[in-house]
């Protein structure tokens, strides 16, 4: 009881640190990975924040705003996430491979629930909305950062090559929100993308002979 009552002190003392501004994107974040976008309220972010609605709206004019907000945070907070993550490697091969070991790592742990831009995309389909576009900007990121790696290591068709591996991203993120990590099957990421690193590290071979 003594250690519950220490860590509902400490939580409230964070929270009444943070910024309105931040209470807002942290309780906005919890509750759209948890639920989803659609199913969570405005009502519901007050009254879990502490933030007046009149602050609200001086910070994000409108829900959309509000969400576009916490997946561009969502996304710098990844690439931090990924840039350590890759950081201790030496060469760009081994820096592909140990964000994917990140990712098998966290998407096969407990607290994994999928990945909130693929959320946003399912949420909001149109192009137009500014949580799709946030969402669609990080995917393209992730793809072209894989290329820049893979073509930095002298691997076959990168761009090819980032596509491929960007699949296998998603996948391991879909496979978290599906089967939790009891029956993750992103466990087998890492030889995944190091078969695909492979494949692509050969010559293509030349037919010969008729055609």
């Amino acid at each position: 009881m003594a250690s519950r009552l220490f860590w509902r002190s400490r939580l409230k003392a964070l929270k009444d640190a943070a910024s309105p501004r931040d209470r807002l994107l942290d309780t906005a974040g919890r509750l759209f990975h948890r639920h989803g976008f659609q199913a969570v309220g405005i009502d519901r972010i007050l009254a879990e924040s502490g933030v007046a609605k009149m602050t609200l709206y001086r910070h994000f004019p409108s829900k959309d705003a509000l969400i576009a907000a916490y997946l561009s945070r969502a996304d710098a907070e990844f690439w931090a996430w990924a840039e350590k993550a890759m950081a201790r490697a030496k060469s760009s091969e081994g820096r592909l491979l140990a964000l994917f070991e990140a990712i098998e790592s966290l998407a096969a742990s407990l607290e994994c629930l999928g990945c909130v831009f693929q959320g946003a995309v399912m949420a909001f389909p149109g192009q137009q909305h500014p949580g799709h576009q946030v969402a669609v900007g990080h995917k393209k990121a992730v793809r072209q950062r894989l290329s820049a790696l893979s073509k930095a290591a002298g691997l076959r068709d990168p761009a090819q090559l980032a596509a491929q591996l960007a699949l296998l991203i998603d996948g391991a993120w879909i496979g978290a929100r599906t089967f939790g990590p009891a029956d993750s099957p992103a466990l087998g990421l890492t030889d995944a993308a190091r078969a695909l690193l492979q494949a692509h590290r050969r010559s293509p071979r030349r037919a010969r002979g008729s055609r």
